[in-house]
């Protein structure tokens, strides 16, 4: 069912009122500004009833950020020649201007301010893990100050000049200050012959002015996500002064394989120690060392990172050795968030959780519902204060299929996405469960009755379409909850020169290089039902 909302709802800044369209009907195609998206109200789980508007109490407002994968894009620990089997993960025409991404959406979220339903102040913002692209000390730094605010100089390696594979002359990858040929010029890119110098070039983000917190991702734990530490020539290719253009299409095959089927690892290391394929000598740079678990909760903690607030965005001591990556948050009276960490050390991309942290989020929510189902499906009541709760996590549900053992827990059983789905169910208290990793936008329903709860999906910022989520919940007084939903799209024009150098000249020439890179989805934007929504569900505690 489709709503245009109430007189009152404030639309500006977000994609209600305009969104990104494409010039033309086909072939590469600048960007212009479209017209809003409506509001979907979806009724899967509980029937929206009339008049709610006019009952409505503001219980919650935050903003979702999700796989920043703040880059270093010249990073000898990079395996970009796999991208024509893996993708956009392995190399992005616009990933050197990631950071400028990421700054754009902070401008917009500190110009919001209130939630366009609610009105209510925006609480704080949550980044749902793959925070980093490799999980290297100088990108947890840059992600830090993205969000915390500060001068940020995303370049490594050699102060002078730009060392990735962008000014290789492979023809595999986009060059964009040469005019020689190569696959992308085919595809309609144009020669931007200042582009690598302007993304290496000091700029300041604001940082935002109001709290956040930060969810631990795959990105942020392993090898380009996928591959374990601990590959003693992997780790050194870091801190090294070798880096690898380019393979043949057959040796490309098999690590790129490696990175999602272990049969293919033993192969693909044999081939990566083996100094073949293209390799160039870069300058060595220590800030490349990737930071352990352990260490990127530390840096949250340590003071000079607080920005906004709050001191750890989240972490504790009690998450500072590393091992357990999960806490509880309060969001609003009445309402709890839960972080959790579906990573595995042991590496590949999907997710699961851990029993340990199962029992542990399983005692959260019964500690605050009145009312629960317990394994066996039986009804339990106590004399408790309820709660609503919000879950965070990286992974979604259908991509928690990793079962591998985490290394800090090795012992301890992994669980899917599946049975934490089932565990979720049990307790009427939970609402929704947000997340990301998929890098699209998509909203998924889980349950009947008053055991359910909605699953939100939020695209990446670092590939098309890079959209944040400003979720609102709302009591309409008559037995039912709200979720709202609002895409929003970072603070720059839609249009830019492309000898633009300024900060939001190159996040809207970021927007433009990602709707057109051969390896984005049209289809990551999702379906109206998956952007702008009224999610209804049975109404759960009381209004506090």
């Amino acid at each position: 069912m489709l709503w245009g909302g109430p007189a009152w709802a404030a639309t500006t800044g977000t994609t209600l009122d305009v969104a990104a369209r494409p010039v033309g009907p086909a072939g590469y195609r600048r960007l212009q500004a479209g017209p809003g998206w409506p509001v979907v109200v979806r009724s899967d789980l509980a029937p929206p009833q009339g008049g709610r508007a006019d009952r409505r109490v503001p219980l919650a407002c935050f903003v979702q950020f999700s796989d920043m994968h703040v880059v270093d894009a010249q990073s000898p620990a990079r395996f970009e020649y796999t991208h024509p089997l893996l993708g956009a993960g392995a190399f992005r025409a616009h990933e050197t201007l990631a950071q400028h991404t990421s700054t754009a959406l902070v401008r917009k979220v500190n110009d919001i301010r209130n939630g366009p339903f609610s009105g209510r102040p925006v609480d704080f913002v949550m980044t749902t893990g793959d925070n980093t692209d490799n999980h290297e000390l100088v990108e947890l730094d840059w992600f830090l100050t993205v969000l915390n605010g500060g001068r940020i100089t995303a370049d490594t390696g050699d102060a002078g000049r730009y060392e990735g594979v962008q000014d290789s002359g492979v023809a595999s990858y986009w060059n964009p200050h040469r005019t020689t040929p190569d696959d992308y010029k085919a595809k309609g890119f144009p020669v931007v012959p200042g582009l690598l110098d302007a993304a290496r070039r000091p700029f300041d983000s604001p940082g935002l002015r109001i709290p956040w917190y930060s969810t631990f991702g795959n990105h942020d734990d392993s090898v380009v996500g996928s591959l374990p530490d601990g590959i003693p020539f992997i780790d050194a290719l870091y801190t090294g002064d070798r880096k690898i253009f380019g393979f043949d299409p057959a040796a490309a095959d098999v690590i790129g394989r490696a990175l999602r089927d272990p049969a293919y690892v033993p192969d693909a290391l044999a081939l990566l120690a083996s100094g073949a394929g293209l390799v160039r000598t870069v300058t060595p740079d220590p800030r490349r060392r990737p930071f352990s678990t352990g260490e990127f909760v530390r840096a949250h903690l340590d003071p000079r990172n607080t920005g906004p607030g709050p001191v750890g965005h989240g972490f504790t001591q009690d998450n500072a050795d590393g091992v357990d990556v999960f806490y509880t948050f309060r969001i609003a009276p009445g309402v709890t968030g839960v972080s959790l960490d579906t990573t595995t050390d042991a590496g590949f991309a999907e997710g699961s959780i851990g029993l340990h942290q199962y029992l542990w989020l399983e005692k959260v929510l019964k500690r605050n519902s009145s009312r629960y189902f317990d394994a066996f499906g039986f009804q339990r009541r106590q004399d408790v204060t309820d709660e609503l709760f919000v879950l965070f996590s990286h992974h979604t549900s259908w991509t928690m299929t990793n079962v591998l053992p985490d290394r800090r827990r090795p012992l301890d059983p992994r669980l899917t996405g599946d049975a934490l789905v089932d565990l979720l169910q049990r307790f009427p208290n939970v609402v929704a469960w947000v997340n990301g990793h998929t890098h699209e936008n998509r909203i998924v329903p889980h349950g009947t009755g008053d055991r359910a709860f909605w699953e939100i999906n939020t695209a990446a910022h670092v590939d098309h379409p890079q959209h944040a989520r400003v979720v609102e919940l709302v009591d309409n007084a008559d037995g039912t909850l709200s979720l709202f939903t609002t895409l929003v799209e970072g603070d720059a024009p839609y249009q830019a020169g492309y000898d633009d150098p300024t900060p939001s000249g190159l996040a809207s020439l970021a927007r433009e290089f990602a709707f057109n890179d051969p390896h984005a989805d049209p289809a990551a934007v999702g379906a109206v039902t998956d952007r702008n929504t009224e999610l209804v569900v049975a109404g759960r505690a009381p209004v506090r």
